[in-house]
């Protein structure tokens, strides 16, 4: 991304918190990062080539695993300090980037997308249990 690709990135994220001050801007680029990761993980579409439309469910599951990945059992802190208190909050931030035109949705995407009754922090303490059981039968 260009230098000025970033700074106007900057700016939008800037403005969408000046009209809503529960996430931080960390959130916001966490959000798009997962995006790009959950992206990568699904692959292009097999008819068109082209990347394919992630629904906010897929993107939870994104979400959870990118958080595993990048921070293991303190996700849940890290989310905490950027105002997220649960899934529902990240269909807030991407609503938010939707609405500053730095996502695009289909009418079928809505906010009840991203509310999956999974709780994150049992997510990433199991996750991370699994890996310390891993590491112990080394």
């Amino acid at each position: 991304m260009s230098a000025a690709e970033q700074d106007l990135l900057e700016e939008k994220i800037q403005a969408v918190r000046r009209r809503d001050r529960r996430f931080s801007r960390n959130a916001y680029y966490f959000v798009l990062d997962a995006l790009d990761y959950t992206m990568s993980k699904l692959g292009r579409d097999a008819l068109t080539g082209e990347d394919r439309h992630v629904g906010g469910r897929e993107l939870l599951v994104g979400i959870k695993d990118y958080a595993a990945d990048q921070f293991g059992p303190m996700a849940t802190l890290a989310f905490d300090r950027w105002g997220i208190r649960g899934p529902g909050d990240f269909g807030e931030i991407v609503f938010n980037l939707i609405d500053a035109e730095l996502l695009s949705r289909r009418p079928s995407d809505s906010r009840l997308d991203f509310v999956d009754g999974h709780d994150f922090r049992e997510t990433f303490a199991e996750k991370h249990r699994r890996n310390l059981d891993r590491i112990a039968t080394r």
